[in-house]
């Protein structure tokens, strides 16, 4: 009773409301902890695993039995050991039942049981029936023999087995997961082989290390055959502190040019993860992938076919982004937090997790030997007194017919004590033939041998080590089997970019003079013929795919980059681009362009001044993006105009008052970025009071035809007419003829 509370005059305990919720939530928590969430380092069991496995024994539904209605079985658990619900208690019964569940099942299933696919798709109890696993004898094999305490169950009607006497660290071969309040567990199971190496290293080596053990133990195996990624030395590092993770992978074959999955991670469904690789096909974010199909059957439990859309795809690349972005690789925690020996909760290591069950182990089979030998000196107390009164069987009959009390009388004349009087009274008289004396001292010395054993045994601790490392072998030898999930070394698995993940189609991105942005597919669209609105016309269009960036110049120079595949369709009047791109104030957009990351480009300023850039020096992921060309006060960039070849094109420009210029691009240098060099001579003060600037830019190819525009008139400079405006770099230029001194643009034709 607390030192606040007080009775009142009906003798009811009064408490702060503080104090009483703090004690009552504390008392349920620690009844979580330790009745309900973590498992015991001893058996691996929680309490409701624990008496679901008992109450089976106890309805004799070992492996050789006839399988049972599992509702009898969970009858027996509620109305005897767990008074609690019995879908709970079903649910528990059925993930021990599970071979995709439980490395080791305990329980042998008969019926519907769930699948890999829906592990709660089990049916009802009243419809499935189970007995014990052969494995679950290692837990049950010596209940018998006085190895565990007992307690009273529930109503105090019955005794249960506080723990079963496991012959195997059951906790790391089946594992456990749970969630307490406050705190977890996550143990992973392990190959039973592994495990049982280990127990016998730690037992004639008490000392070895954490890493010594792992020389056994190589990681955790999971009831499926899908790959561990995870380093080894993560691995031990997991082990040595108790806390961690787990990375699976699945496993995959090529078969006639198709991707064929074998083995998902643990607790993986195919059918989500078909529904995965689907939604990512519905959002057009996996063009490589052309078909899924499920064939799994009962000889092929997992077998998910991926059919690629060609045989040009990078297979493993493809793979790569599916592990990444589906539950083809997942990641586990682990977490060894236990109930130990002392009854308390704690992280514990590898090391301190089979030590302490060796520890149970070496207790329990003292018990069990100590329970054999008092069997065996009670046998041989009852023998010693059969064998007296067999050797005075003539006095003991005369007693027996003629004493009131027989008892007492056999008691005080051969010196017998009660256990032995009684036993004698108790003998049938077909044992008091003639051959029973050879009998009874045959059996005297077979005892005698025995108990001497079980002496030296005892008495021993090394006899006792052996004894437990020839049980934990023969046991090894009895239920192991070979590791099913390998450890391989992979590297980390990295998503596509979007752009190889978009669709590569043709498409011509076209940009109007206020900003606006669309892209429409194929490539013989008229971007003029569109409709724009009200104030606003065509200013630049670039020819691409839809899996490549495209770059956007405004007049300050500066270059942005965006997918083509996220901007929006020509079906529309587009959107702005000051929507997905932050220009830099009074900057408009002066031109598009696409193109593969090696292609050159010619930037220039409208004062006169460029250079050759490469495409991918123009890319940015800032949505401010970068400055690439350096434009003089007063000055603006132009559209960029591609080039073909630094050997064979030649840069003509036009400026405001009719001058055209035609230089060699091989004049210019290549830079990721600056000012450039003077490509035509325009006197800064001019271009600066917007007297005069360059009002076009591109490049032609000898014998190919030029088109000026001028308003609503244009002409055609054949190639040797063009050639007639060649000149050195940074000159002013020739005059363009009468009525096309005010040029708008100017483009290439074909060659003549």
């Amino acid at each position: 009773m607390s030192n606040t509370s007080e009775l009142n005059f009906e003798g009811i305990e009064q408490l702060p409301l503080k104090e009483f919720t703090e004690k009552a939530y504390l008392d349920y928590s620690m009844y979580v902890i330790l009745d309900r969430a973590l498992p015991s380092v001893a058996d691996g069991l929680k309490p409701v695993q624990r008496r679901i496995i008992y109450a089976m024994s106890e309805l004799g539904l070992n492996a050789a039995a006839k399988y049972k209605k599992s509702a009898r079985t969970v009858g027996d658990v509620l109305g005897k050991f767990h008074p609690h619900g019995d879908s709970a208690c079903y649910e528990a019964m059925v993930l021990m039942a599970q071979s995709f569940s439980y490395r080791y099942p305990l329980i042998d299933g008969q019926g519907n049981w769930g699948s890999p696919d829906d592990p709660k798709s089990f049916a009802a109890m009243r419809y499935t029936e189970a007995r014990m696993a052969r494995y679950a004898d290692v837990l049950l094999s010596e209940l018998g023999q006085g190895t565990v305490d007992w307690a009273p169950n529930f109503d105090g009607t019955l005794d249960e087995p506080i723990r079963l006497p496991a012959r195997l660290p059951n906790l790391l071969l089946n594992g456990a997961a749970g969630i307490a309040v406050g705190m977890a567990t996550d143990v992973p199971p392990h190959n039973l082989r592994e495990v049982a190496s280990a127990c016998v290293r730690l037992l004639d080596e008490p000392k070895a290390s954490v890493e010594m053990l792992c020389e056994h133990i190589k990681g955790p195996d999971y009831p499926t055959e899908a790959e561990i990624i995870t380093p080894p030395a993560d691995i031990v590092a997991m082990y040595k502190s108790g806390i961690g993770s787990i990375r699976m992978r699945a496993r995959f074959e090529q078969e006639n040019g198709e991707i064929v999955l074998t083995a998902l991670p643990f607790q993986v469904s195919g059918a989500r993860v078909l529904e995965q690789i689907a939604g990512q096909m519905n959002a057009k974010k996996l063009p490589m992938v052309e078909d899924l199909r499920d064939e799994s059957d009962h000889e092929n439990p997992t077998r998910l076919v991926i059919v690629p859309r060609s045989n040009r795809i990078d297979f493993n690349a493809l793979m790569a982004h599916l592990f990444a972005t589906t539950d083809l690789e997942r990641s586990y925690r682990v977490n060894f937090n236990v109930i130990g020996l002392d009854g308390r909760p704690q992280v514990k290591d590898l090391r301190a997790v089979l030590g302490e069950w060796l520890e149970y182990r070496y207790e329990t089979v003292r018990r069990r030997l100590q329970y054999r030998l008092d069997k065996v000196d009670h046998r041989l107390h009852l023998l010693d007194g059969l064998l007296i009164a067999f050797l005075n069987l003539d006095e003991v009959i005369r007693i027996i017919r003629t004493d009131d009390e027989p008892k007492h009388a056999l008691i005080e004349r051969f010196s017998l004590t009660e256990l032995q009087a009684d036993y004698v009274l108790d003998t049938k008289l077909r044992q008091l033939a003639r051959l029973e004396e050879m009998k009874i001292r045959s059996e005297q010395a077979e005892l005698a041998k025995e108990r001497a054993s079980l002496n030296k045994t005892l008495n021993s601790k090394q006899r006792m080590k052996t004894l437990i490392r020839s049980e934990i072998c023969a046991d090894a030898e009895r239920y192991g089997d070979e590791r099913r999930s390998p450890i391989v070394t992979r590297q980390a698995a990295q998503p596509l970019a979007q752009s190889e993940l978009a669709p590569s189609e043709p498409i011509t991105v076209v940009l109007s003079r206020r900003g606006w942005v669309r892209a429409a597919k194929g490539h013989d669209i008229i971007a003029q013929s569109l409709s724009y609105k009200a104030g606003d016309e065509f200013q630049s269009a670039a020819h691409g795919r839809s899996n490549e960036m495209v770059v956007f110049m405004d007049s300050t120079g500066r270059s942005y980059s965006l997918p083509a595949h996220q901007l929006p369709s020509a079906r529309g009047q587009g959107e702005p681009l000051s929507g997905r791109l932050t220009p830099a104030d009074g900057a408009v957009f002066v031109g598009v362009i696409m193109g593969a990351p090696d292609s050159l480009w010619l930037l220039a300023s409208d004062a006169g001044y460029g250079f050759v850039a490469r495409f991918e020096d123009l890319l940015t992921r800032n949505k401010s993006g970068k400055q690439v060309l350096s434009v003089p006060k007063g000055a603006r960039a132009m559209t960029p105009a591609a080039i073909r070849s630094l050997e064979d094109d030649w840069v003509v420009v036009v400026t405001s008052d009719g001058n055209m210029l035609v230089v060699s691009i091989g004049e210019l240098p290549t830079l990721p970025k600056g000012k450039g060099i003077k490509i035509i001579g325009i006197p800064p003060k001019r271009v600066a009071a917007r007297e005069e600037y360059a009002v076009a830019i591109t490049c032609i190819q000898d014998g190919e035809s030029l088109a000026v525009y001028s308003g609503q008139r244009h002409k055609t400079l054949r190639g040797d007419e063009v050639d007639e405006y060649a000149g050195e770099r940074g000159r002013r230029g020739s005059k363009l003829s009468r009525g096309f001194r005010k040029v708008d643009h100017i483009t290439v034709a074909e060659k003549t």
